[in-house]
């Protein structure tokens, strides 16, 4: 086959772009776990000295992972004073751990996938699935920490909302389940904005429900909040008001008898939010950096744990909504509308029409 030489060099400089990523995405974990973002945050224009003096770390290290970064487009360099300055754009991205678009943490998720690469490529051999509690510590608090932020922006103020009547439920007082919880961080969102209600997180990995407890106790809501490790499909009934699944109903092998094990722990009017990574119907819709992203995490976590549970379904992170109402409809649920739909997530809401 004769080869196109100018498709070839588009594809090598793709790939050099994809690995000076790669390594940039090292120079961003070190830069937050070293503190030296904070160090800069809000400072002005600083040299290499100043930024190793204000983190405690060595210039000489510094200097170099400082010109690592002006060429990432992380900090801006003054040629002319020979100084470093961190914008405050800049600083909402990896500095400010409290904005919606932090994202130093989410590099664990890349380094637990090359972590488990020999447990990938038996998976690929065998066709055997990997569950999520076999992967490396740091996919746990990397994907914790990669969906906080975002939850922290969007459930309370734009998700709940957009819920038919919930949210005068939740202000007078109401029994609320977070399948799949995870930290507990959705859960504990939830129980800090709405006083009067009670919630339940559930998730089948034990050192999860034993971070989220931790984090309960943290934000003072222990009190009404409960944590159990149980299966999606065997938490207790208890007639519930809202049962949400935050980014976790296609990591399940049995999606249809989770979403009906929801469907029969709801109260008579009760309601199921599905927030779900974002996705078109068909791949070819699917072309962009965000589906290139949850594609390739599905690959070695979300279907790598479905198939593990050896169940009916292995849906994977780009699921789409046409596979999704079919999961909700197959399981009784007769009303089901795309209630919010943003560049990372789709909100489904789930009801049992009379």
């Amino acid at each position: 086959m004769a080869i196109d030489q100018q498709k070839l060099d588009a594809l090598v400089g793709r790939l050099f772009n994809d690995l000076s990523a790669g390594y940039g995405g090292v120079m961003v974990s070190l830069g937050d776990k070293l503190g030296l973002y904070k160090a800069m945050q809000g400072a002005g224009p600083l040299s290499s000295q100043e930024v190793a003096r204000r983190s405690g770390c060595a210039e000489r290290y510094v200097r170099e992972w400082l010109n690592a970064q002006v060429t990432g487009g992380y900090l801006d360099y003054h040629a002319a004073s020979g100084t470093y300055e961190l914008t405050a754009e800049q600083a909402a991205i990896v500095a400010d751990d409290t904005s919606p678009v932090f994202l130093p943490h989410a590099w664990q998720c890349v380094a637990s996938m090359w972590a488990d690469e020999q447990k990938t490529l038996d998976a690929f051999k065998t066709g055997k699935g990997v569950s999520w509690g076999e992967h490396d510590q740091r996919l746990f608090c990397g994907v914790a920490a990669f969906y906080r932020n975002a939850y922290s922006a969007s459930l309370v103020s734009d998700w709940l909302p957009s819920l038919d009547g919930v949210l005068p439920k939740l202000a007078r007082g109401a029994r609320v389940a977070d399948v799949g919880c995870g930290h507990g961080h959705s859960t504990i969102l939830m129980a800090k904005a709405f006083p009067k209600s009670q919630f339940w997180g559930f998730d089948v990995h034990e050192g999860s429900i034993i971070a989220a407890r931790e984090h309960a106790r943290q934000a003072g809501v222990a009190d009404r909040v409960t944590f159990e490790v149980t299966k999606a499909d065997d938490y207790a009934k208890r007639d519930y008001d809202l049962i949400c699944f935050f980014d976790c109903l296609h990591d399940m092998g049995r999606p249809v008898d989770a979403a009906r094990h929801a469907a029969a722990t709801l109260a008579k009017d009760g309601t199921v939010m599905l927030v779900e990574p974002f996705a078109n119907d068909k791949v070819e819709e699917n072309i962009n950096p965000v589906g290139r992203l949850y594609y390739a995490a599905s690959t070695t976590m979300c279907t790598a744990h479905a198939i593990s549970e050896q169940g009916t379904h292995a849906l994977g992170a780009q699921a789409g909504p046409r596979q999704l109402n079919e999961v909700l409809r197959a399981a009784g649920f007769n009303k089901v509308r795309t209630a919010k739909q943003t560049p990372f997530n789709l909100v489904l809401e789930a009801r049992r029409a009379a």
